[in-house]
């Protein structure tokens, strides 16, 4: 028997009432044994535990002893405690995304699909296989308990309901209507779950042999009307939900929202004249910070007022995400009911990370990501010490390789990545691990079927030592537990997927599937505004209650217009809204103690508060019943001590260096605390990758062609004197260029500004040879010992070129990519120590030191002598020996450098110059 629907207003005694309906109709109808307060025979369904809960609560209140409770379950949890049935066992279909991947296949057969959705590729009709399941299982739901098996029945109320819509709607959605329609009766079998989940509600209902009580917010659907209509059969059911009649509700919100009441009730009129909203706070921030500031203060006051249950609804998530950061930092835990997409997980970005290396096979800063992941583990054959050491061991691998990369500036790709790896010093190890990874990225490839991606990616896990890693993580375990299941209940599906369609597939689980972590602290729980129905509260902080967030604005389903919906009976736009309010209002009514907040602008602009607050707000001012509590949160005033900011000036005699180069010196000279922070401290900046080469790029090519041009062109000239040395030099430059342009197109006009050079260098090198000149070495390593009173440092560097004149004397030269005339200004300014520490780096009796100018000034290169430069070379000995010593005794090391060379400073972050 279906009893009337038991409706009870939305407030705080909700559940002490329905406690008192059920106990009612048990006397009354005779269940379970009163006299001993047994009512075990009876079964309840709520829609969660947290209800159970609460209903049990209720039922210890108004009995005022100890009772034997009835069995209460979600209807989920009734489903899935039952005995498959055999009919329904051999028609079990498979795994949620074999049955979109098998769509998918289909519709990826279809070209003009593509034209209609504007998809460019295949993998973008996954999204609209998705769709159409959700839309197909939203029809069956509604459909199905109408007419049953008969599909013609069904074809007949497909065809009515377009029948309602205008010709012009109907000619628009022709194609896509046959589309859903299409789909939805190739579901519409045995192996689709809504129509399974039918059968098994029925299959329930007619073995029913308890009395039934079934408490929800809402009516129920089809399917579980039709589950209800038939456990009726068998025994009793009452059903209890929310009251939304008019002469239930209180007098504002019954003239503010006019949409919130039954529809066949609206000639009636409502409860009561004045309603206390004085419990009632609104917060309008200025800014998302201030938001949380308020949010997050106002829920610590709770707490220490000693409320137990305070519940976040996020409306604004990034809002409520910073609220929990801020609460986090006071050691106040948030039970997050939302749910996070699995894909902001660490382990899922550890995925995508991997996805990506083989994607682009190995692009440098994807291959970097995947390596500092913590899930990658990297352990030395030879290292079996305990964890820690081996995570260690990992990041000192991690940092040698990206050093080695960022300074071959390597782009990606396998073959270059190893290259450089293997032309390192010291990178054995990494080579054999990134080789070992090239591998496994290289079975990625071909067409496979779901159970062998799966497998595949199990697989790869194990082999790169990460499976362990992810299942010691939550939300790891959950991504290694959804690729086991694929790969078990797809094993049916052999239609051949590629790599893109496999990612693509990984793209879609990880981003629909929620992760929700174990929390046992419940005082503070952030949910979702339908998260709260039926579930009164100590306190309520609603955050984002402005215009753009509450209603919140669902997103349509593609082509499915709201018309045809309505036609259809699915769910629309209006009764979505209708709902939410509901929600709303039930939350006011439920809760006496509410915050409801927003950003009062965004943008510059100004943001609205929502218009639900908007009218209700107006009801009670025209109703003379005061106005929304406005005021502000009193922040705890914390009052802030000015502290005056000075220019550093450390001092770290310890950290003096080993040893000393060009540029090193020049750091210290243009500013010591750049020198301090960089090679005392060793905080230099990585070197940058960049697909466009640089002008030191095209110094070090320079050499590299002038140090082989001028190797080759002595031993020829012993042979052939006349040899054409202009010849001689465009051809190595040609033969160097080809394979610099293979790896960077971009270099060609490097290679043009080069080959205008030639002729002009050759001549200055003809010159200087007639002058007596001759080439002796170029690009030569050297280091040598500068000593001092109590100290010593190492000097290194590598001289351009040492040039020996018939006379005996010698002449070291640094070849500069710049024009005559700025090489004569450096000289004059002193700007530039590098010549002279090449004089201190040799051991040859240096005479003179040349710049050699690599641009053309005039239509000329050539070079420019540093006067007096053995005075020069000893001057800066003595100026090194001195500087070093001074901060081997402790001497500061200030921050003084001028703006100039301020402005491209690694380390102004550090020094801060600006706030002193």
């Amino acid at each position: 028997m279906l009893h009337t629907p038991q409706l009870i207003p939305a407030g705080p005694l909700f559940w002490q009432q329905a406690a008192q309906a059920f106990l009612r109709s048990a006397r009354e109808q005779g269940w379970g044994r009163q006299q001993e307060r047994d009512f075990s025979a009876v079964r309840v369904i709520v829609p969660t535990y947290q209800h159970a809960h609460l209903l049990l609560k209720a039922l210890g209140t108004v009995l005022q002893g100890n009772f034997i409770p009835p069995r209460i379950q979600t209807l989920f949890a009734l489903l899935e405690m039952q005995a498959p049935d055999a009919a329904l066992q051999n028609n079990a279909g498979g795994d949620a995304s074999e049955r979109l991947m098998g769509l998918y296949a289909e519709l990826r057969q279809h070209p003009w699909l593509k034209k209609l959705f504007g998809a460019r590729r295949n993998t973008d009709l996954l999204p609209l296989a998705q769709t159409l399941l959700t839309l197909s299982d939203e029809l069956t739901a509604v459909l199905l308990p109408t007419v049953g098996k008969d599909k013609s029945k069904l074809e007949k109320d497909w065809q009515a309901a377009l029948a309602q819509l205008p010709a012009p709607a109907q000619a628009l959605l022709s194609e896509e209507t046959q589309l859903v329609w299409s789909v939805w009766q190739s579901q519409l079998d045995g192996n689709d779950p809504q129509v399974k989940r039918y059968a098994q509600l029925l299959q329930i209902a007619t073995q029913a042999s308890e009395p039934l009580l079934w408490i929800a917010p809402t009516l129920p659907n089809p399917m579980e009307q039709a589950f209800l209509q038939a456990w009726a059969k068998k025994q009793s059911v009452l059903q209890i939900s929310l009251d939304w009649r008019a002469h239930t509700l209180p007098q504002p919100y019954y003239h503010a929202w006019p949409g919130l009441q039954d529809t066949g009730s609206q000639h009636q009129q409502a409860l009561t004249e004045y309603v206390d909203t004085s419990y009632i706070r609104l917060c309008r921030a200025t800014s998302l910070e201030d938001e949380a500031v308020q949010g997050a203060q106002t829920i610590i006051n709770w707490l220490q007022a000693g409320k137990q249950s305070v519940a976040v609804v996020a409306q604004d998530r990034v809002v409520s995400r910073r609220i929990r950061a801020l609460l986090e930092r006071a050691q106040i835990m948030v039970a997050d009911e939302t749910g996070w997409k699995l894909s902001t997980t660490r382990a899922a970005a550890a995925i995508a990370a991997w996805l990506e290396v083989v994607t682009t096979r190995a692009d440098t800063m994807a291959l970097l990501d995947f390596l500092k992941s913590p899930y990658l583990l990297w352990k030395d054959t030879d290292n079996t010490g305990p964890e820690q050491d081996a995570i260690a061991a990992k990041a000192d691998m991690v940092m040698r390789i990206e050093l080695v990369l960022r300074r071959a500036n390597v782009l990606g790709g396998w073959e270059s990545v190893l290259a450089a790896l293997d032309a390192g010093k010291d990178t054995g190890p990494a080579s054999r691990w990134i080789r070992s990874m090239s591998r496994q990225a290289g079975n990625f490839t071909g067409r496979r079927s779901l159970s062998e991606w799966s497998a595949l990616s199990l697989q790869v896990f194990f082999d790169l030592s990460m499976f362990n890693a992810f299942q010691a993580d939550p939300a790891g375990a959950q991504i290694i537990q959804l690729l086991q299941k694929l790969q078990l209940a797809c094993q049916d599906l052999k239609t051949p997927f590629t790599f893109a369609e496999w990612r693509a597939l990984m793209n879609l689980q990880l981003e629909s599937t929620a992760f929700v972590y174990a929390h046992t602290d419940k005082r503070v729980v952030m949910l979702p505004l339908n998260g709260a129905r039926l579930r009164p509260f100590d306190a309520v902080l609603l955050v984002g209650a402005d215009a753009s967030h509450l209603p919140s604005q669902a997103s349509e389903i593609l082509f499915f217009a709201n018309a045809v919906r309505r036609e259809c009976g699915l769910e629309t736009r209006e009764s979505r809204q209708q709902q939410q309010l509901r929600d709303f209002a039930e939350l006011l009514l439920s809760n006496t103690d509410i915050v409801l907040s927003w950003q009062g602008s965004l943008n510059g602009e100004h943001n609205p508060v929502s218009p639900w607050l908007e009218q209700l707000g107006l009801t009670l001012e025209r109703t003379q019943q005061g106005v929304l509590d406005s005021h502000p949160l009193d922040l705890p005033a914390r009052i802030m001590h000015a502290s005056s900011q000075h220019m550093p000036t450390p001092s770290a005699a310890a950290l003096l260096p080993a040893t000393l180069s060009a540029s090193a010196y020049t750091s210290l000279v243009v500013c010591p605390y750049q020198f301090f922070a960089g090679r005392m401290l060793g905080l230099s900046a990585l070197d940058e990758l960049s697909d466009m080469p640089e002008k030191r790029d095209y110094g070090d090519w320079l050499h590299a062609i002038l140090k082989r041009y001028h190797e080759e062109l002595k031993a020829v000239q012993v042979n052939q004197p006349g040899v054409d040395k202009e010849a001689l030099l465009r051809n190595i430059s040609a033969d160097f260029f080809a394979d610099v342009l293979q790896k960077s197109p971009a270099a060609l006009a490097y290679s043009v500004r080069w080959d205008k050079v030639i002729p002009a260098y050759v001549a200055w090198m003809q010159a200087h040879e007639e002058a007596g000149w001759q080439f002796d070495m170029g690009e030569i390593k050297n280091e040598k010992t500068l000593e001092w009173q109590g100290g010593q440092i190492m000097l290194k560097g590598r001289i351009d070129r040492i040039d020996r004149n018939m006379n005996g004397e010698v002449a070291v030269l640094d070849y500069k990519t710049k024009n005559l005339m700025d090489l004569r200004r450096r000289l004059k300014e002193g700007e530039d120590h590098q010549l002279p520490f090449y004089g201190l780096l040799t051991d040859l009796p240096v005479s003179s030191g040349n710049y050699v100018a690599l641009e053309l000034s005039q239509g000329k290169a050539g070079d420019v002598a540093a006067d007096d430069f053995e005075r020069w070379v000893s001057e800066l000995a003595l100026a090194i020996k001195t500087s070093m010593s001074s901060i081997q005794k402790g001497a500061s090391l200030p921050a003084h450098g001028v703006e100039a060379n301020c402005q491209y400073c690694e380390m102004r972050g550090l020094c801060r110059k600006g706030a002193w």
